[in-house]
């Protein structure tokens, strides 16, 4: 399951892009793929590993900064900002 997936899973993360005026379908992870494969390779039930959330609104983009904390048993996913940064353009 996708990292994106299991943090729409709960509201925190869809109250945080609320807070943003973002929709799920303009947000992205960045190395998403890369992390899923570290996380699924590791022997530990709980883990944190540090994001990069790219998002877009009306405004323009934003980078959003902080760890990730997943569970594999449960499959959660949250995401505790650290910061973030305002870009003019998100690479395709």
């Amino acid at each position: 399951m996708k990292i994106k997936e299991l943090l729409l899973n709960g509201n925190s993360f869809s109250l945080f892009l609320n807070q943003f005026s973002m929709k799920a379908e303009d947000i992205n992870i960045q190395n998403e793929d890369l992390i899923v494969f570290d996380l699924n390779n590791q022997h530990q039930e709980s883990q944190k590993e540090d994001i990069c959330i790219q998002g877009k609104n009306k405004d323009g983009a934003l980078n959003f900064f902080g760890t990730l904390h997943y569970n594999l048993l449960n499959q959660l996913a949250v995401f505790e900002m650290h910061g973030y940064e305002k870009v003019n353009e998100l690479p395709n």
